[in-house]
């Protein structure tokens, strides 16, 4: 069978990556819509019609979108969603469409406008960072689907041909998976950017930071990956090792943030983790 023509709305960064997925998948393209001024944020104006003439898509702006595709794609942001939804329903007939959005967060109740409007409507979620000029896009990942049954068929065959794996999520569980997402990602970077600050307290030259990061923590998301928490844990907290863990809080007194994370992340420790010494380690940190 033809596979589907796709519409992308929004080429940020996802988006981008995602037209440049699905055409080598096969999957022919339609329209890259734009808004003008917020497309400069993410990519030019030229950068999005190189895209799409890549492809054999048009790119067009907003208002002169025809949306004519059998998959329409929404790559904006979670706050533009309902609103964009919202406008779209008003400007074609919708039945016998199918609409995805991306957000991790949000439902297929996003895009209650367009489904009311006779379109079938699910969230597609794929579990991956997309940042400017960082590691190549992959979407040989999970992807958290959501919402109708006719768009989550549709779902889950572009996401079998993008080499990925389709998990449905219940719409009540939706902010948790978000929620499990963010400590996968985002978070790690925010305790990575604290390593940083306590590196440089520390004496560590600021060029050689991220020098110094790399191995470790390389190793340690490869142990973790090939081994589980488990065998991937060490450290003073593994050991059992209490007069080093109270030295390490001592140092870090006049980095209350620092401590604060420290202590959080290793009374965490003693729930999930093995850690030796579990009473007197709790008691040290205040469980």
């Amino acid at each position: 069978m033809a596979k589907p023509t796709i519409t992308i709305v929004g080429p940020g960064r996802l988006g981008s990556a995602l037209a440049d997925a699905l055409a080598g998948a096969g999957y022919p393209l339609d329209e890259i819509v734009y808004r003008r001024g917020k497309t400069a944020a993410h990519r030019s104006r030229m950068s999005t019609h190189k895209l799409a003439r890549r492809h054999g898509a048009r790119a067009v702006e907003f208002e002169s979108a025809e949306l004519k595709a059998d998959v329409v794609w929404l790559c904006v942001g979670d706050s533009a969603i309902t609103s964009l939804a919202k406008s779209l329903s008003n400007m074609r007939e919708w039945r016998g469409t199918v609409v995805f959005h991306s957000s991790g967060a949000l439902t297929g109740a996003a895009l209650s406008p367009l489904r009311r409007a006779g379109a079938a409507v699910a969230s597609v979620h794929p579990m991956m960072s997309f940042v400017h000029e960082g590691a190549e896009a992959t979407f040989e990942v999970v992807f958290a689907l959501e919402g109708q049954e006719t768009a989550l068929r549709v779902a889950r065959k572009i996401v079998r041909d993008l080499g990925g794996e389709s998990l449905k999520i219940s719409a009540a569980k939706k902010p948790l998976y978000h929620t499990f997402g963010a400590f996968l990602s985002p978070l790690i970077v925010a305790n990575l950017a604290l390593a940083e600050r306590v590196g440089e307290r520390a004496g560590i030259p600021r060029a050689k930071i991220r020098q110094a990061i790399a191995p470790i923590l390389a190793t340690t998301i490869f142990n973790y990956i090939t081994l589980g928490k488990d065998a991937a844990f060490s450290g003073p907290l593994a050991r059992g090792d209490v007069d080093t863990v109270r030295k390490n809080l001592q140092a870090l007194k006049r980095m209350p943030e620092a401590r604060a994370v420290y202590r959080a992340l290793a009374r965490s420790a003693l729930r999930t983790l093995p850690v030796v010494h579990k009473k007197e380690l709790a008691k040290l940190l205040g469980t």
